[in-house]
């Protein structure tokens, strides 16, 4: 045999054998035996090379994993194949290649301890990640010290904070949300209504336009899917006008589902726009006005509950390091403020992203890359106090945050389960929507403040409390919905509905019922005396009222109204009309309801109306029929000196004549004890 046959002898069982791998190039000369295979890899390689140098990291991957099934043995390609997953979604899929290419020669790049201390460090492969960084940080070269060496020690304090987590884990249960929700393509963003029964949610899936070279994935489009029966349905895009040929990310939704903040592409560096719902159909988005978007980047944000402030994040300068969470407020005729930086409590000096306010407006969560991080964007949350200081954020843990990047949370008003954004060995291929279980006993659960985990209605239990530091607060919220319909023909009514704080006679919010389905929901923080007052032309105006005290823990309301046309003999209570006890005295938190009246006698001067007062069966009939009359007559004379004419007003006590529940328990008494106005014509 002569010396070249030997060669390549030599070389083809050392190639077999695992346990003296070697560096072995692609030259034709090591494959006399396989040149059309050698061909076809070469080939592969090469045009690898040629998206790999454009940056094009997809397309470059599927023919460098060709060429590796030929060859598996060659540094560069492994190295190559590793840097490509690097900068792809499923970044943990780098190991074995950076792995195989050291082992194959150990100065294959300049930055190989660095590829794999990243590679473990998304395995969670802690203490070799923390040797590898440091082995980098060995031979970084002094002119790039100052600036390279702080970033490479602040992924080792993520190694150690990621040991820590993971030691010491969250209360929960993470769960992919399964391949009805999931694609192989990146689905990401997932936006819920507070009552858990619709998403929103962003995918790049199939859409019919070009794939982008870069990672594989198609223009962003928004995609909704419904909560049925505890299962989410098959999703259905959003349709135009949201979904354009540009990319288009969901954003916000305001707890009510009825606006949607999204991302628009059309522009340069994006804009903030907002939809409403206006029965099925979306209307066209409208970008968010000057003081809001500009000339940087605007990536998330999100309402408070009242809609009388919008959070978002921005890159503008005079921030705390890249990108902040801001706050402007809507002022008169929807002119939005001057944006304020949240501060440095929330804003880290990297970057901080994705930020969602809870419907109980105080609680706020974000992701960041500062603050204490186990690697990537981590969840966190902070709680304003009744000053408006934020609490210091607080890290969600392990399993809720991994070492990559973990965005876009959200979390139902019971505070049950959360969405946000994941890539994780379980997922379906690029980035997937995973559901949060938050643990506690089987009871009714209430949403935690600092750590939002889940705590018993009746007693907190200590053990839940994510990191032994934190405190376990209640976040205490009412979620009032249901359905406005005409009383007689029970079609959905398109209604307003405002919410007024009886103490401060003040409409705190507005909100409008879908006009198609007639539904609506509203969240109210604990701790206030509300007013709620449905309105629609051609109707008399619906009231409720929600008395909760500030120890009110977390809990559903459903409510279907039926309003009434407006016509002779009918009764409608006035359930935020209140008196001094056994008195004919007005309190003031009667005053909105009762301006509410006067404003519908204006808007329809030919009506004339009967004030009849009710009272409960205690004490005489005689007592309760003369405080019953007074009362009556109390409000006739509120209506008179608001400019009423006298002449429209009739008032009459009926005493406990007309019960509307049962005297025999406390709340039929307190139900029985009311106003009501009946219209006696309305010509």
């Amino acid at each position: 045999m002569n010396m070249k046959k030997l060669y390549i002898v030599l070389i083809a069982v050392l190639c077999s054998s695992a346990a003296f791998a070697q560096d072995v190039p692609f030259d034709k000369n090591l494959f006399q035996n396989q040149k059309e295979a050698f061909k076809e890899a070469n080939n592969n390689l090469k045009d690898g090379e040629s998206y790999y140098n454009k940056e094009q990291y997809y397309e470059a991957l599927q023919y460098y994993l060709e060429a590796q099934k030929f060859n598996p043995n060659f540094s560069t390609l492994n190295y190559r194949i590793g840097v490509c997953y690097m900068n792809l979604s499923a970044k943990y899929k780098s190991l074995e290649y950076f792995e195989k290419a050291y082992q194959l020669r150990r100065d294959v790049a300049d930055d190989i301890h660095l590829m794999l201390a990243r590679s473990y460090h998304l395995n969670n492969q802690f203490d070799k990640a923390v040797a590898e960084y440091k082995a980098h940080i060995a031979v970084i070269p002094p002119v790039d010290a100052p600036q390279e060496r702080p970033l490479i020690e602040k992924y080792i304090a993520e190694c150690n904070a990621g040991k820590a987590m993971i030691e010491d884990q969250a209360r929960a249960f993470v769960d992919n949300a399964g391949s009805v929700l999931n694609s192989r393509f990146n689905d990401h963003s997932p936006l819920i209504s507070a009552d858990e029964s619709m998403m929103i949610f962003t995918s790049t899936r199939n859409n019919g336009r070009s794939v982008n070279g870069y990672d594989g994935q198609y223009d962003e489009d928004i995609y909704t899917s419904i909560n049925a029966d505890k299962n989410w349905k098959v999703p259905e895009s959003i349709g135009e006008p949201i979904n354009t040929q540009f990319d288009d990310a969901t954003v916000g939704l305001f707890p009510d589902g009825q606006q949607l903040l999204i991302y628009n592409g059309r522009k340069g560096s994006g804009d903030i726009e907002v939809c409403s719902l206006k029965g099925d159909k979306w209307e066209y988005p409208k970008s968010m006005p000057k003081p809001i978007n500009t000339e940087y980047r605007e990536t998330s944000a999100c309402f408070s509950p009242d809609g009388r402030q919008i959070y978002f994040v921005s890159d503008r300068p005079g921030g705390y390091g890249g990108s902040d969470i801001y706050v402007s407020t809507r002022g008169l005729k929807d002119k939005w403020s001057e944006p304020v930086n949240l501060g440095p409590t929330i804003n880290s000096e990297y970057d901080e992203e994705a930020v969602f306010m809870h419907p109980d407006g105080r609680t706020l969560y974000f992701s960041s890359t500062g603050h204490n991080t186990m690697g990537g964007y981590d969840i966190f949350t902070s709680r304003m106090d009744d000053s408006g200081k934020w609490s210091e954020p607080v890290n969600l843990g392990y399993p809720i945050n991994s070492s990559d990047h973990d965005l876009c949370f959200v979390i139902s008003a019971n505070g049950r389960h959360g969405y946000f954004s994941s890539t994780r060995p379980d997922g379906s291929g690029g980035l997937d929507i995973y559901r949060v279980t938050f643990l506690g006993p089987e009871k009714p659960y209430t949403l935690s403040g600092e750590d939002n985990l889940i705590s018993a209605r009746s007693q907190p239990v200590s053990d839940m409390v994510m990191e032994a530091s934190v405190e376990l607060v209640t976040i205490r919220l009412t979620i009032v919905k249901g359905t406005v319909r005409d009383a007689i023909s029970n079609d959905p009514v398109s209604a307003t509905i405002d919410i007024i704080d009886n103490e401060k006679n003040e409409v705190i919010f507005t909100s409008q019922t879908n006009s198609a389905t007639g539904k609506f929901l509203v969240s109210l923080p604990s701790g206030k005396n509300y007013g709620l007052a449905v309105k629609a032309d051609n109707y008399l105006f619906h009231s409720e009222n929600f008395d909760i005290p500030a120890a009110t823990e977390y809990q559903e309301i459903d409510k279907d109204i039926a309003l009434n046309n407006i016509k002779k003999d009918v009764k409608i209570i006035l359930k935020n009309v209140f008196f001094e006890t056994g008195s004919a005295k007005l309190k003031p938190t009667s005053y909105a309801e009762l301006g509410r009246l006067t404003k519908m006698m204006s808007d329809m001067p030919a009506m004339r109306i009967e004030i009849s007062g009710h009272t409960d069966n205690q004490g005489s009939k005689v007592t309760n029929q003369r405080l019953s009359e007074a009362r009556a007559k109390a409000v006739v004379d509120f209506l008179i000196s608001e400019g009423v004419d006298a002449s429209r007003l009739e008032y009459k006590g009926y005493a406990f004549d007309q019960p509307v529940a049962d005297n025999s328990t406390k709340e039929g008494r307190a139900m029985n004890r009311r106003v009501e106005f009946k219209v006696l014509s309305t010509e």
